[in-house]
C-alpha cells in the first residue's frame, strides 16, 4: 500500500483593493475557492507594497485604480523588487492598452467589474490548472495545452430568442447543483417555463459546458439531467 499523498499547499491571494466593501467580498470570494487562501489585504499601492515586503503571496488580486496610482505601477515597483507574484486584474477599465501593457508586467488574467462569484471562480480554477503543470513539455502541443489553461474557452453563438442574463441566471443553477438538475428544477429555480430553461440547458451542452445524461427514476420515460462541466480541468 502505497503511502497517502501530500496536499499541494495553498494558492497565497493578496487582495489589493482600494474600496473596503469589494476587498471583503473578493476575500469572500476566494474562500469559496478550494485551493486558495487569502494572506492579506491593502486599499492602497504603497500599503499592498509594504505589506508584501513581509507576506509571501503566489497571486495579487489587483484592482488597477488605487487611490496613490495605477495598479500597473504597483506591478512594475514589485518586480524591480525581486516580487514573482502572478497577477489577476480586477478592474472596470477596458484599454486594451493598458491590457498589453499588463501581460508584459505577469498579468495573467483580466476580470472585468462588475462580475459574478463564479466568473472568478473560473479565473482562479484556470489559474490553479496553468500553476500546477510542471516537468518538461513533450512538444508544441502540451506547451499550447498549459497556456490555453489560463484562457476561457470561447463563448458558443448565443441562440436567437436566448438572452445572456437568464443564461448567467441558468448557469448558476446548474454550477450549484453537485448532482445534477433537471428542466423543470431549474425552470422553478430560474423562474422560467420547463421549455424555455431546456432550451437554455442544451445551449450550454452544444456549448461543451454541461452534459446531460437520462435519470431512470419513476415508471415512466426518463427524466434529463444536466451536469456543469466548464470548471474540470
Amino acid at each position: 500500500m502505497s503511502p497517502p499523498q501530500p496536499h499541494p499547499a495553498p494558492i497565497r491571494v493578496f487582495v489589493v483593493e482600494d474600496d473596503p466593501v469589494a476587498a471583503d467580498a473578493h476575500r469572500m470570494y476566494v474562500g469559496r475557492v478550494p485551493g486558495f487562501t487569502v494572506v492579506g489585504t491593502a486599499h492602497s499601492g504603497g500599503d499592498a507594497q509594504r505589506l508584501l515586503e513581509r507576506t509571501p503571496a503566489d497571486l495579487l488580486l489587483l484592482d488597477l485604480y488605487l487611490p496613490d496610482g495605477h495598479g500597473l505601477q504597483l506591478v512594475r515597483a514589485l518586480r524591480a523588487a525581486g516580487h514573482g507574484a502572478d497577477v489577476i486584474a480586477v478592474t472596470s477599465a477596458r484599454d486594451l492598452a493598458v491590457v498589453r501593457d499588463g501581460v508584459s508586467l505577469g498579468v495573467v488574467q483580466y476580470v472585468l467589474k462588475p462580475f459574478t462569484f463564479s466568473t472568478l471562480r473560473d479565473r482562479l480554477l484556470r489559474y490553479a490548472q496553468f500553476r500546477a503543470t510542471a516537468g518538461e513539455a513533450s512538444g508544441q502541443e502540451e506547451v499550447d495545452r498549459a497556456l490555453a489553461a489560463l484562457r476561457a474557452p470561447r463563448p458558443a453563438a448565443m441562440p436567437k430568442g436566448l438572452t445572456q442574463a437568464t443564461l448567467q441566471a441558468v448557469t448558476d443553477a446548474l454550477r450549484g447543483a453537485e448532482d445534477g438538475i433537471s428542466a423543470a428544477a431549474t425552470a422553478e429555480e430560474v423562474g422560467i417555463s420547463r421549455i424555455t430553461a431546456r432550451r437554455y440547458l442544451e445551449h450550454l451542452v452544444e456549448a461543451g459546458r454541461a452534459a446531460r445524461t437520462p435519470h431512470y427514476g419513476q415508471i415512466g420515460r426518463p427524466e434529463l439531467l444536466y451536469r456543469w462541466l466548464s470548471d474540470t480541468p
